[in-house]
Order: structure tokens, then C-alpha cells, then sequence
């Protein structure tokens, strides 16, 4: 068996698509769980947990982005078009495998050279340059991590049956009992 030293591609391109199938997944229980249940789409995909956070939606949005914002610049590619504004759970969807679509298709040799550049992006009003490994590991991936992040703690606290193994895809645990009354 032949190893070799982590390369950017790898500490990016299979996080981005595993965690990209995982937030697929959890906006697939929501829609299900919202079917099984009567909840009105828009109930869900304008929630918020807090009135000055963005919504569900654009929570979903900003994380499969984040794998665009990521990927685009270590590749040394231009971003791709986001497209417009996601107002149903169709559109999350593609959104989401858009940017799937996108990361599956870049290979090692894309990065190569990676960690030599220095990578720019907007956060908020902030310009960010930093070299290749930081851009990664201390703005794209905890930035993306942060929206899928919060998309899954707003579909729990809006009462979805959810748990780590949804968010991960590792951990098992047996169904939550009931809260104590």
C-alpha cells in the first residue's frame, strides 16, 4: 500500500462532498418530515433561530456556496454562478448538487500547487488573503461548517427527529426517549 502526505485536495474535496451528501440528506428529512406532518414549506425554509440570523434557506445556500468558495480558488478556477436565491426545497437541492457536481469533478492535480498561492475571498465586509492551508482550514471549512451547522440546529429546534447520525453519518445511537415532564 502505497501513502502519501495529506494534500489540500484531500483535507478538501471529500469533506465538501460527504458533508454536501449530508446536508442533501437533512433537507430531504425536513421535506419529509414536513410532508408527513403538514408543516407549510415556507415555515420551514424562513426559519431562523434568532430574528437577526439568516434563515433555514440561506443557511442551506451559504454551506453548499462555502464548497464553491472553497474549492473554486484552491483549484485556481473561477467560481462558478451561484444562481439565484433558493425559495424551495427543489432549489436547495440543486443548489446543493450543483456544488456536488462541481467538487466531484476536480481532481488532485487541480491543487497542486495550492498551498504556494495566496487565496482571497469576502467575509461580510472583510477581505480575507491567506496562504492555500489557511484559506482552507481556518476560513473555508470552518465557514462552511458553521451553515450546515446552523441549517441542522434549525431544523431541531423546530422539533425535526434529527440526530448526529443525520449530520455525520457516523455516530449511532439508539432513538431519543421522550424528555421528562
Amino acid at each position: 500500500m502505497t501513502t502519501h502526505s495529506p494534500t489540500l485536495f484531500d483535507a478538501s474535496a471529500p469533506v465538501f462532498l460527504r458533508y454536501l451528501r449530508q446536508l442533501d440528506g437533512l433537507l430531504a428529512r425536513a421535506e419529509d418530515h414536513a410532508a408527513q406532518h403538514g408543516v407549510p414549506p415556507a415555515e420551514i425554509l424562513q426559519a431562523r433561530l434568532a430574528p437577526d440570523m439568516l434563515p433555514f434557506s440561506q443557511q442551506v445556500e451559504i454551506a453548499a456556496n462555502f464548497a464553491l468558495r472553497a474549492c473554486a480558488p484552491l483549484a485556481n478556477l473561477p467560481l462558478p454562478p451561484y444562481g439565484p436565491a433558493c425559495t424551495t426545497f427543489a432549489a436547495l437541492h440543486a443548489r446543493i448538487a450543483a456544488a456536488h457536481d462541481f467538487v466531484a469533478a476536480l481532481q488532485p492535480a487541480h491543487m497542486a500547487d495550492a498551498a504556494t498561492r495566496t487565496l482571497e475571498s469576502q467575509a461580510g465586509d472583510a477581505r480575507v488573503v491567506l496562504p492555500g492551508l489557511e484559506f482552507l482550514t481556518l476560513y473555508a471549512l470552518p465557514n462552511f461548517f458553521f451553515h450546515l451547522t446552523s441549517a441542522y440546529a434549525i431544523l431541531r429546534h423546530l422539533g425535526f427527529p434529527l440526530g448526529k447520525a443525520d449530520f455525520d453519518g457516523f455516530h449511532q445511537y439508539a432513538p431519543p426517549s421522550a424528555p421528562p415532564p
